[in-house]
């Protein structure tokens, strides 16, 4: 068994190329290539269809991807313990986040972690609600900012409740009102965070049995807000995102007050690496400091 080697073949199957992940690992594309060849004459079958657009997973190769993800999880996992035991921080963790995390907590949170413990590498993975959940489910992160509740059985640490606000045009006649009403959401134009990140107003649509007249649909939050200042349609977006934005839009309370949940997880807290661990705890500090 050759660690190295699944760590060639994971990254060539999360990039789809065996350029880009030679780019990356600093190998030329001949040695890539010649690393699968030989993972492929160790199992006796082959793992990847080559074709001009790239490399996908055969069906074999789809069957042995997750069990190496558990053995390269496991291998970092005792590398940490056996540092730990040394008393060194060292070792590597991959983080699942979205947009407003990204923008305004993950810079602080890292910044500080850094200075903590300067011998620990981190990795950023951005996407959706659902993403962030695919990925910890198939062990691809070690942690992930959700939204609550999960729809999967994580270990969950609450972290913040966000305001939920509504959002339109300032030349708008609404962004003189006190709030946004119910009534008045669904007679404008709607403009809804793409599926799999629109589940928090998808929650406060449904609570008020609203049906949104949704003109246009966008996979980013700051998307959203340029398109409203363009009086395209209104929104509903969670305050964070708002946070020292600088659109030419007014920001309104609900008529019925709402919030999102948010917090981390990981799959289960009793088989996460010891710098896991370590970041969780960090979050919850940074955020009590800084929110």
């Amino acid at each position: 068994m050759s660690i190295n080697k699944y760590e060639i073949f994971l990254k060539v199957v999360e990039l789809g190329s065996l350029t880009k992940a030679a780019d990356m690992l600093g190998f030329t594309q001949s040695g890539i290539s010649h690393t699968i060849s030989s993972l492929e004459m160790e199992f006796g079958f082959a793992l990847l269809i080559r074709n001009r657009s790239g490399v996908k997973l055969t069906v074999n190769g789809e069957q042995v991807l997750q069990p190496i993800r558990e053995i390269l999880k496991w291998n970092e996992k005792l590398k940490q313990e056996v540092a730990d035991i040394h008393g060194l921080e060292i070792g590597t963790i991959t983080i699942g986040t979205f947009t407003s995390v990204s923008v305004h907590w993950l810079p602080g949170m890292i910044k500080q972690f850094r200075s903590e413990y300067p011998y620990i590498e981190i990795k950023l993975m951005e996407g959706g609600y659902l993403e962030v959940e695919q990925w910890i489910e198939a062990g691809v992160i070690d942690c992930g900012f959700i939204s609550l509740p999960t729809r999967e059985k994580f270990d969950v640490i609450p972290l913040k409740k966000d305001r939920m606000l509504g959002i339109v045009s300032k030349e708008n006649p609404l962004s003189a009102e006190p709030f946004l009403s119910l009534s008045q959401i669904a007679k404008e134009d709607f403009i809804i965070p793409k599926a799999g990140s629109d589940y928090d107003v998808r929650r406060v649509l449904d609570k008020a049995g609203i049906k949104p007249n949704v003109k246009f649909s966008a996979g980013d939050d700051y998307a959203i807000m340029s398109m409203v200042e363009k009086g395209l349609g209104i929104s509903i977006l969670p305050e964070l995102v708002l946070t020292r934005q600088n659109y030419n839009v007014a920001m309104l309370e609900l008529e019925e007050r709402s919030f999102r949940s948010l917090g981390i997880a990981v799959h289960s807290m009793k088989y996460a690496s010891p710098v896991t661990k370590k970041f969780l705890k960090h979050v919850q500090v940074w955020l009590k400091d800084n929110t």
